[in-house]
């Protein structure tokens, strides 16, 4: 799971998988979404791939690029301990958040603003 980490400690490679989550894209549309090289898109995909994190297929003329979620799913099962500590505090902040929406909003002369 290491490898892992450091894999996604980089930006660009994060973002690769970031534009491959809605589906598979080919190598073109990657190089697009990011603004980089097509060879440095291709450098980050070979590590991504050799790490396991994504995969490719040829279709026709073109090689299109999915995510494995396999490593993905090692990383949330490494969270959940951390989120069960976490998901209280949420809990508490969206119930605030809620009581919050729910009073009305003070017209301004209301809230003490001063008004020229």
């Amino acid at each position: 799971m290491m490898m892992v980490f450091e894999v996604l400690g980089e930006p660009s490679r994060r973002h690769i998988l970031d534009l491959l989550s809605d589906g598979e894209r080919p190598v073109g549309e990657l190089v697009e979404g990011l603004q980089m090289s097509q060879p440095a898109v291709s450098k980050h995909l070979r590590v991504l791939r050799e790490a396991g994190m994504v995969e490719s297929r040829i279709d026709a003329q073109r090689r299109l690029y999915r995510v494995r979620p396999d490593p993905l799913r090692e990383i949330d099962d490494w969270l959940a301990p951390y989120r069960r500590m976490w998901a209280p505090s949420l809990d508490a902040l969206e119930a605030h958040l809620g009581r919050m929406s729910a009073e009305p909003i003070p017209a301004a002369g209301e809230r003490g603003d001063r008004t020229r």
